[in-house]
């Protein structure tokens, strides 16, 4: 591995920079920070949401268990959030995507999420958590001369998100910009949006009063960058989860240490995580997500370290 460009050394220090932000913000609002979890005896499955793309799950032999790397920890923070009620953790991902995804600039095969989780939360809140932390992230970089010096000798300035973001339905996105309306909305966009209502993954909470209608919501970059943020208001209820697992034709079995710990009661939540690299590819103005890691974890390109 040659030397590391004065572009990138930049980006990882501006990286630094955010996540720092990032974490003292979390701790300030009230939540416990968690270590992460990188091995686990079910993981989330990533389906049916049509936007994934992973090749396999990797999973290993341990002790005569099988167990698998995370997709993301949102099984774990069902469990945490009973009793802890306000966690984060900056979570390790590993999502095997096909070859082809290197080419969206934003997809990587291997990268963090800060992801959080709150008791008793509905989607409000959870928007009110990423609206403050995003509304205050330009300004606490333009406040540390350090971070500052690092956006003025890479060229940008700190973008300035302007919070509440415009809100839509997927319904609505889909109806004026197509099936595939995540880029061209994006495009069409001076600041961050929120799109609501995917049918995605059994945890995902279903609309009482809307059946086929999910409270749950992704931010979109604007200026073509896509997706920030991906969460939910949570199922906690067996019945709901077991109905919708069954729907999903998911392999029980690999989920029977979830569904125990289901057994003994979880509680209503809601949360979300978000790609730290994405983060800072946005905030940087870098051409491709793997431009802001010191070890590229794009999918289709060789692995040098």
């Amino acid at each position: 591995m040659e030397g590391m460009d004065k572009k990138l050394k930049l980006r990882v220090t501006a990286e630094s920079a955010i996540i720092r932000f990032a974490v003292d913000y979390f701790h300030d609002s009230g939540f416990v920070q968690l270590l992460p979890v990188v091995l686990g005896k079910s993981t989330d499955p990533l389906g049916p949401d049509p936007g994934s793309s992973i090749v396999k799950t990797p999973e290993i032999e341990y002790g005569g268990e099988r167990l698998y790397t995370m997709n993301s920890m949102i099984l774990h923070k069902q469990i945490a959030v009973k009793d802890l009620e306000k966690i984060f953790i900056l979570s390790p991902n590993i999502r095997l995507e096909r070859p082809e995804r290197g080419s969206t600039r934003r997809h990587l095969f291997e990268f963090t999420q800060l992801d959080f989780e709150i008791k008793d939360a509905k989607m409000d809140d959870v928007i009110r958590v990423v609206e403050g932390f995003l509304g205050k992230l330009g300004a606490a970089i333009k406040a540390d001369s350090r971070a500052a010096g690092v956006f003025s000798g890479l060229g940008v300035e700190p973008f300035e998100f302007r919070p509440p973001f415009k809100r839509y339905t997927t319904h609505e996105l889909e109806a004026k910009y197509g099936q595939d309306w995540e880029s061209k909305a994006s495009m069409s966009h001076d600041q961050p949006f929120w799109a609501l209502c995917h049918k995605r993954e059994f945890y995902e909470r279903e609309d009482d009063s809307e059946p086929g209608h999910y409270l749950n919501y992704d931010l979109i970059y604007p200026k073509g960058y896509g997706e920030a943020l991906s969460g939910g208001e949570r199922e906690y209820e067996y019945g709901r989860i077991m109905k919708r697992m069954s729907r999903d034709k998911l392999e029980l079995g690999i989920y029977d240490a979830y569904i125990e710990q289901l057994k003994k009661g979880f509680v209503p939540s809601a949360g979300a995580g978000f790609g730290i690299e994405r983060l800072t590819r946005f905030m940087t103005a870098a051409d491709h997500v793997g431009d802001v890691q010191v070890f590229r974890r794009v999918p289709g390109e060789k692995v040098v370290v």
